[in-house]
């Protein structure tokens, strides 16, 4: 741990993209390789060399927003994206601006908010906004097949917006879903039918929004909410009496006293870094600055603040641990390329605005809920 933190503590801007437009810039997604692909609020994906961060070029299909990209783990010069106009996209990333090669679609009244691509590439799940004002669903597509390869759903395990499907690093099987409905549910896929495949399920108490799977070999998930709130659970204690939370906190942003004597306006995301075995949480104040946070079994720690580059909220980031490099992009359409020894490019912000399409592009709120299921945790 002290090596990360020394690591982070020489980090600086050394490459910045200048937003020619005013967007936000929402998800990111590298492959092994030079690739970096980020996802626009103009439901644009953009292609960016990871060293220069210059713009190799952009696809312009979807039709609605973006909810999220991931380059296939065996063959990364595939890129897929998931929409809310209903369809998962698959790229040759060596071909910006060209057609998809394939699309994924499933009954037309789906509209998807989050999508994942297991560890073998060879099966997709969406998860649905609520449909009718009754129902939400994971789709899952064989992504091997030509057409749409779709092969079934799961409609009974989330009643919302299901805001997050993670599959296991390691385990093709092993999936996590989130939603509004304040659900984190484990499936073990190789059981088949929706009711023996759900291991378990944990509360988060709240609208769930993002999921990350986490420890040495990744039993943990990292739940943090949309008021904020963080949980951290240990799954692999299920054939054991030992409780399931590890950590929890309903407010996150108290857990922290910043320098200035106050705490966090928002929490960014989580990624676990498996060379320096830490759990990343990344955390922001309204003015673009950013906080480094490890995450434990005792909470949050602060290891880094980083000041000068965003101007307002930061909404994707990633940890490229080749590089050692942590790259950030957010609602002032700047790609920032934070290194040891960077430039510490400081931008002026006077000379960043946004437009009223950017304005309308922020998380929509979410409703919360009476929880349908006893709390297991």
């Amino acid at each position: 741990m002290e090596g990360l933190q020394e690591k982070l503590k020489g980090l600086s801007v050394a490459q910045r993209t200048h937003p020619g437009e005013s967007i936000y810039l929402l998800h990111a997604a590298q492959n092994p390789a030079d690739l970096l692909a980020v996802s626009c609020s103009n439901f644009t994906i953009h292609l960016h060399n990871k060293d220069s961060l210059k713009l190799l070029g952009e696809y312009q299909v979807h039709k609605g927003p973006l909810c999220g990209l991931t380059f296939a783990h065996t063959s990364p010069n595939l890129l897929y994206s998931g929409s809310a106009d209903g369809t998962v996209r698959l790229w040759d990333a060596r071909r910006p601006g060209t057609d998809a090669v394939q699309v994924f679609r499933s009954d037309p009244s789906h509209s998807y908010c989050s999508f994942d691509l297991n560890c073998s590439d060879m099966l997709l799940c969406a998860g649905t906004e609520q449909v009718n004002g009754e129902d939400s669903f994971l789709v899952f597509w064989d992504s091997r097949k030509t057409g749409d390869g779709l092969l079934g759903v799961y409609s009974e395990s989330h009643s919302d917006d299901v805001t997050q499907v993670c599959f296991h690093p390691r385990d093709k099987d092993r999936l996590a879903s989130g939603s509004t409905d304040g659900l984190v549910n484990v499936f073990d896929l190789s059981r088949g039918a929706e009711d023996e495949a759900l291991l378990v399920t944990c509360n988060s108490n709240s609208s769930a929004g993002t999921v990350c799977w986490a420890g040495a070999d990744f039993s943990q998930l990292l739940c943090l909410s949309h008021d904020e709130g963080l949980h951290l659970w240990d799954v692999g204690r299920l054939e054991t009496d030992e409780p399931l939370t590890i950590f929890s906190c309903s407010n996150a942003r108290s857990l922290t006293t910043l320098a200035d004597g106050g705490g966090l306006d928002y929490l960014v995301g989580s990624q676990w870094l498996e060379e320096a075995q830490a759990l990343l949480v990344v955390g922001g104040r309204s003015n673009g600055d950013l906080h480094l946070l490890d995450c434990s079994s005792g909470g949050l720690r602060l290891m880094r603040s980083l000041e000068g580059g965003h101007t307002t909220t930061v909404r994707c980031f990633l940890w490229d641990a080749g590089r050692e490099a942590l790259i950030t992009g957010g609602e002032d359409g700047q790609l920032l390329l934070w290194k040891p020894g960077g430039k510490q490019l400081i931008m002026r912000k006077q000379h960043l605005t946004k437009s009223n399409s950017a304005l309308k592009m922020k998380s929509r709120p979410h409703k919360k809920h009476v929880y349908q299921r006893e709390k297991r945790t």
